[in-house]
């Protein structure tokens, strides 16, 4: 009897691992500083504004995540990034080494260029900023970025793309070696900032390709113009270049989704994970031409801002449509005002009344019952000190929020877990409640 069962136990575990599909192309997106809160209330303003659900929303395979540091409940994005990646806990700050800052580890990035795969890697920051640098690179402090830098040119990886590199570590007073220059004579095509139509026109076989879409991390999605060039087209690009008979793995990071929830914009925060989700939708795109050797993943590294689907003022509502009044991010509004006031000293708060007005839909006037954007006495009244102190773009921010009915406690990072979809071969095994440690770990043993 005894025997007979572990004959058919044998059977059945031979029947399941022949019935397992392996990716042929693996890719993960990673929200920086995106959780629940940020992917629910960029889905209800899309549905509000006609765009319909988030893509990376209703992948089939869900599994809440658990983003703590080898030091700190609250993790930083080195960290997080590198948990992601190589599938162990560091401290934070850390980039691709263990805790105590020695031990290297091996990133699925690394694995997958190992087994003979292409890979890329994307992000909206500087393309040597931790998250993506967690991917290539081995450091004991994030703030090595021209370190980093050599990192990524040695990594040999085929396709680089996003905010440009930061060529100076922290503290640094010497100038070194122009990383662009080295990464020329490592082999890579070198596009910079003002070159999109350059960087469109790549075809595959072109070689390695780091283009530096901005000189910094990139501008914000609310502020981008029709010539900047966006998350989707970069991962398009890169699916296109990186497609070949051995596979890839390929990381695209939306990285100023973080910027967003540390300035508790929740327009601009949300138009990042919209602008990570345009990407998600060109990624299902290729997705359907190869359904059966195609992983897509999306997760967070952690949530940024403690934002929450409610705020004291506005009972249990929520109104997220009303974010669609406004039309640039509080950073560009400051810079806006600070231009005025340059351009004419007397510039005061009642001259920006129509600025507000033009960029945040807000109303001096009318019926608050009525009228959802007419201000109440408070609501001007912080915009009048937001003024006067020279923040008022973070008044403004603060009012928008209000309205909307989000709240923020938080400036910096939170301990809150965060949402890992997955759809394609190998998605089955991203359920539950897992840790960030686990996907780079599920993402390896898919590998062949």
């Amino acid at each position: 009897m005894k025997k007979l069962l572990f004959l058919t136990v044998f059977v059945c575990c031979l029947v399941l691992s022949a019935g397992e599909k392996f990716p042929k192309y693996i890719i993960l997106f990673i929200g920086d500083g995106m959780a629940s809160p940020q992917r629910m209330v960029a889905e209800e303003f899309a549905v509000k504004s006609g765009h319909g659900k988030l893509a990376m929303n209703h992948l089939p395979f869900h599994a809440t995540t658990r983003t703590a540091s080898a030091n700190s409940l609250v993790t930083d994005s080195a960290a997080a990034g590198t948990a992601i990646a190589c599938g162990e806990k560091t401290e934070n700050h850390r980039i691709g080494v263990g805790p105590d800052g020695k031990v290297r580890l091996e990133s699925v990035a690394e694995y997958a260029r190992k087994k003979g795969w292409k890979v890329g890697i994307v992000s909206t920051m500087v393309i040597n900023h931790a998250t993506p640098a967690s991917f290539y690179g081995h450091r004991p402090a994030r703030s090595q970025y021209y370190d980093l830098g050599l990192d990524l040119i040695d990594s040999g990886f085929d396709y680089f793309a996003g905010g440009g590199f930061n060529q100076k570590n922290k503290g640094d007073k010497e100038t070194r070696p122009d990383l662009y220059e080295l990464a020329r004579k490592k082999g890579y095509k070198i596009l910079m900032p003002g070159q999109k139509k350059e960087f469109l026109a790549l075809k595959p076989g072109c070689g390695k390709v780091l283009y530096a879409a901005s000189p910094g991390y990139m501008p914000a999605a609310l502020d981008t113009d029709a010539d900047g060039t966006t998350l989707a087209e970069m991962t398009v690009k890169g699916l296109e270049l990186l497609k070949n008979p051995k596979g890839f793995f390929f990381m695209v990071e939306g990285g100023t989704i973080d910027v967003y929830g540390h300035a508790n914009d929740a327009a601009g925060n949300l138009r990042e994970v919209l602008a990570l989700d345009e990407a998600v939708r060109a990624a299902l795109k290729f997705a359907e031409k190869y359904p059966d050797e195609t992983l897509i993943v999306t997760t967070g590294d952690h949530e940024t801002g403690g934002m929450s689907m409610g705020f004291a003022g506005s009972g249990y509502a929520m109104f997220m449509e009303r974010l669609k009044f406004q039309k640039m991010t509080a950073k560009k509004y400051d810079k806006l005002i600070a231009e005025a006031r340059k351009k004419d000293p007397k510039f005061s708060f009642e001259d920006s009344k129509k600025l507000l007005t033009e960029n945040f839909g807000f109303k001096f006037s009318g019926d608050v019952k009525k009228d959802p954007m007419v201000l109440d006495k408070k609501q001007i009244k912080a915009l009048e000190d937001g003024f006067k102190n020279n923040k008022p773009g973070n008044a403004a921010r603060m009012v928008m929020s209000q309205k909307a009915g989000i709240g923020w406690t938080s400036g910096a990072h939170t301990g809150l877990p965060v949402l890992t979809t997955a759809q394609g071969a190998g998605a089955e095994n991203f359920v539950g409640f897992i840790d960030n440690t686990d996907i780079a770990r599920k993402l390896k043993a898919l590998i062949r």
